[in-house]
């Protein structure tokens, strides 16, 4: 057997009975912290204009968006929520990095809801998903930041997507292998996009084009069956040195328990979150009187992260991805929120002034692996003192203290409130919770946002636009 046909065996073989406790627990989080942070996603401009459009140009169905009262076919609901689970960069990181859960949730409740397929089914398929993707990245050795050709959830994305739907459409191995050749034409995501509206667009096409590639392999679409191992197929395009007997170890314990993967409480880039957490440890540490003006200098050494060497970032999305930022309002403010992320707080004074006695040292002998990196902050004040503090992994790295449960439903709190709802959780808390035993309604429920049709999620008027582009002078 080839590599893809053992890959898709594996994958159609798959049943909520292979899941372990550990993995069913992983599932029940994931789904929570998912739905959550889309939720709050659903209410950012990228995502009222990317809604729009689609329903301008005839996307109209019966499946529920992710927090907005609008509904649309399949394949545009899974567009919608992979962008609005994306769109914040507050949702969990993988080891090696990719954007795992964006890219197959979305798809798997849109095409459940748009089927009635119950929650096992659905627990199952997100486990399918999320574990070719881990392999996938893993076998590409494409580890280091610096060796990233394009953004990972773009390219492995699709393919993650595509398995999840073909099993949740219950394809046989062939058709999958097929589901697979197709989405890996949809696959790729440029760099160049990190910190642009479009980056959320990477993970919202790869569930849009897996959940399309599955539904288009139902109806007997053919690709080439072995994408895996033809020489012009995924290894060419996106990982010369695929190492590709890698994808076979697909199977339990799964990834989303081993590594497993880290939850955010910062909604920025993750290797922003080392400097945050230095900044933030050292805040504490100097009291809340510590503001721009008494500090002298900044300064960070960090593993070789160019795209997150940003120091003048242009717009509150773009501060997301800038080590300097991030710290600087972690020193001033003590926190860093979904506000930290707005222009407002771009163009304060302080944070300005501070903005440009923040200084990066990257440093190739630092490995850029989320899992061992490390970032040293070192802060010069006003007085003179020089204080230092090391950050080797933010709260819920692997192998650290996992995220207490507490903080994380106050996170799920934190973006119900940003969505413009209640501070309550229980009903997303209890329907993620015993997701392998909801009905096909609950799940349709659940695929909504935890509103179901006529709930109290204020309605969206379709008459929004985007703001019209003026032509530039010749």
């Amino acid at each position: 057997m080839s590599v893809t046909e053992t890959l898709a065996t594996r994958v159609a073989a798959t049943g909520i009975a292979d899941l372990t406790p550990a993995a069913r627990r992983a599932t029940h989080q994931l789904v929570l912290d998912g739905i959550a942070v889309a939720i709050a996603g659903a209410r950012q401009p990228a995502i009222d204009i990317l809604a729009g459009h689609l329903h301008s140009v005839g996307s109209g169905g019966d499946v529920p968006l992710i927090g907005r009262a609008e509904r649309l076919g399949p394949v545009a609901a899974a567009l919608v929520g992979g962008a609005a689970m994306h769109v914040l960069d507050f949702e969990p990181m993988w080891s090696p990095a990719n954007h795992a859960l964006s890219t197959t949730l979305p798809a798997v409740l849109a095409l459940a809801a748009e089927r009635g397929l119950d929650g096992a089914r659905v627990a199952a398929a997100l486990v399918v998903g999320v574990e070719l993707q881990g392999w996938l990245r893993h076998a590409s050795r494409q580890w280091e930041p610096e060796h990233l050709r394009f953004h990972p959830p773009g390219v492995v994305g699709p393919l993650g997507a595509a398995a999840a739907s073909a099993h949740l459409l219950g394809l046989d191995a062939e058709r999958i292998r097929h589901a697979l050749g197709i989405a890996a034409s949809s696959s790729g995501a440029l760099m160049a996009n990190v910190g642009t509206m479009t980056k959320s667009l990477h993970c919202g096409h790869a569930a849009a084009a897996g959940l399309e590639a599955a539904l288009l392999a139902e109806r007997g679409f053919t690709a080439d069956p072995d994408i895996f191992d033809s020489p012009r197929g995924f290894r060419l395009g996106f990982a010369p040195d695929l190492v590709a007997d890698e994808l076979t170890r697909f199977g339990a314990p799964f990834r989303l328990v081993d590594p497993g993967y880290a939850l955010k409480l910062y909604p920025c880039q993750y290797g922003t979150h080392f400097g945050i957490d230095a900044a933030l440890q050292l805040r504490a540490r100097l009291g809340d009187d510590l503001d721009g003006g008494s500090i002298r200098r900044a300064h960070l050494v960090t593993p070789v992260m160019a795209y997150v060497d940003r120091p003048r970032p242009s717009s509150g999305l773009d501060g997301k991805f800038s080590l300097q930022y991030t710290a600087a309002v972690a020193l001033l403010d003590g926190r860093v929120v979904l506000d930290t992320f707005t222009d407002s707080t771009l163009r304060r004074a302080d944070v300005a002034e501070l903005l440009g006695r923040v200084e990066v040292e990257q440093r190739a002998d630092i490995e850029g692996r989320f899992e061992a990196m490390r970032v040293e902050l070192t802060v010069e004040l006003a007085d003179g003192r020089v204080e230092r503090q090391i950050c080797h992994g933010p709260p819920g790295i692997w192998g650290g203290p996992a995220v207490a449960e507490g903080d994380h439903h106050a996170k799920v709190r934190d973006c119900l409130v940003a969505a413009g709802r209640p501070p309550d959780e229980s009903e997303l808390v209890a329907l993620s919770g015993r997701l392998e035993t909801l009905t096909p309604v609950e799940v349709g429920r659940l695929a909504g946002g935890g509103v179901a049709a006529g709930g109290s999620v204020r309605a969206e008027a379709w008459v929004r636009r985007a703001p019209v582009m003026k032509e530039r002078a010749p």
